[in-house]
């Protein structure tokens, strides 16, 4: 499903180029379940943002799936997001649209309509169902996170990118939510990679991938 071959990655800080990632690769099968950890700053929301689409490649190869994200248009990569879900550490959620619309937005950019059989149980599951006609400015940020989560799988994706989708919830709201994460990507088949700081959390995954160092090592059997 996710297959990285070579990819390095650098920023300019000031006069000087950081290297982010020299010769990172990473094989991923589909369906797999993954958490991803790292130090502040090691690169795991780059990596994020570079299988998503939303970084350009600079050296190396990214292919997800049948999509090889170096050789697509930036209109190919605004539709291969239309078919991942995207948990952002910023929430992005739209804020002239209610907390429902928000949440049925891909589901409308991918299928052409709001008819989406999973709405209820899954807003219920999250404990959304009071919140649904509220904008994204009356809620707080645990309620704002969950949303996000509600949103990256109402289309029901065949990847599942989560950027530290527990930042802002207690462990109880934590717990709901990684665990919501997994039974529906197990679901549907997707291959889901999480983002956490929390060894805790990052347990309850059958895989664990560390990034230091500019490389991925996997922890315990990959």
């Amino acid at each position: 499903m996710i297959e990285i071959q070579g990819l390095h990655f650098a920023r300019r800080d000031g006069e000087r180029q950081r290297v982010i990632f020299d010769g990172l690769s990473l094989t991923l099968a589909q369906g797999q379940h993954c958490a991803l950890l790292g130090d502040s700053g090691s690169g795991k929301t780059t990596l994020m943002n570079l299988l998503a689409g939303l970084e350009p490649l600079q050296r190396g190869q990214i292919q997800v799936a049948e999509h090889q994200l170096a050789k697509m248009s930036s209109d190919e990569l605004a539709r291969y997001r239309r078919n991942i879900g995207i948990v952002f550490q910023g929430f992005q959620l739209l804020p002239a649209l209610t907390v429902r619309h928000n949440i049925l937005l891909p589901h409308r950019l991918k299928y052409g309509h709001d008819r989406a059989e999973r709405f209820q149980p899954l807003t219920q599951s999250l404990g959304l169902t009071e919140l649904l006609n509220r904008y994204p400015d009356r809620l707080s940020g645990g309620e704002q996170q969950r949303v996000a989560v509600c949103r990256a799988l109402i289309h029901n994706p065949s990847l599942i990118l989560a950027d530290e989708p527990t930042g802002n919830l207690d462990e109880r709201n934590s717990q709901i939510v990684v665990t919501q994460l997994q039974r529906l990507a197990e679901a549907q088949s997707a291959t889901l990679l999480m983002v956490t700081h929390s060894n805790e959390l990052a347990h309850q995954f059958p895989h664990r991938l560390m990034l230091a160092e500019q490389k991925l090592h996997w922890l315990g059997k990959p």
